[in-house]
């Protein structure tokens, strides 16, 4: 019971560190733009995407702003980060009254978490990875026929773009937590997977065809 309440009250500190760090990012982007308007030449500004400290490399290089204090570059480089992601991402929409099939909560609340699955006709999303592989893996619990699964999409942690779930990089059971407690986080590439595994002590790396009931079921602190 006490390990319950314990992973509970983690997973809502994840969710408001991620909550803070993106109202931070937002906060800094608008105060780049401020910056880029009166220090910057736009026109040489320069096209890219990646972490912040690329960003703020291929700035400098770029010679569009000049004399910028680290404070400064380091809101640029937020800025032109943010017009990146909004300009090349898709992210999954998901309807407000949509609810997980899994555990009955509405995903909308989760973005970072999403996930979708289309089969038969219809469309099912879920607040987080784990709970569609429960979907996907356990036949005897939700019995229909894997194949009609015509589309799976889960999002990337760190941009909520969509990924074709087959091609996506997941890191397993680190202490960062989802809406149901630990999970397979989604990455687009292999190197922000490795990232993340870092930074927040996953287990492993896994593909797609890699995760196995055994693997969902531990995730849930139920070992076979």
């Amino acid at each position: 019971m006490v390990k319950i309440i314990f992973i509970a009250l983690w997973s809502l500190v994840s969710l408001f560190a991620d909550e803070s760090n993106a109202i931070k990012a937002m906060k800094l982007a608008q105060k780049g733009e401020r910056i880029v308007k009166v220090m910057c030449e736009q026109s040489k500004l320069p096209h890219v995407t990646g972490d912040i400290e690329t960003i703020e490399k291929k700035i400098r290089s770029s010679g569009s702003c000049k004399h910028l204090s680290p404070d400064k570059l380091e809101a640029v480089a937020y800025y032109l980060q943010q017009g990146s992601i909004k300009e090349n991402s898709q992210h999954l929409v998901v309807p407000d009254d949509a609810k997980c099939p899994v555990c009955g909560m509405f995903v909308s609340k989760y973005p970072k978490w999403a996930a979708m699955m289309k089969h038969d006709g219809k469309v099912y999303y879920f607040d987080g990875v784990k709970d569609m592989m429960k979907y996907y893996i356990f036949d005897g619990d939700f019995p229909y026929d894997r194949s009609h699964i015509s589309k799976m999409i889960v999002s990337d942690y760190y941009t909520i773009d969509e990924i074709p779930a087959k091609e996506a990089f997941y890191v397993l059971d680190a202490d960062v937590f989802g809406p149901m407690g630990h999970e397979l986080i989604a990455f687009k590439d292999k190197k922000s997977a490795q990232t993340f595994m870092t930074e927040h002590h996953g287990k492993k790396i896994v593909r797609f065809n890699e995760i196995t009931d055994a693997m969902v079921m531990a995730l849930d602190g139920i070992e076979q």
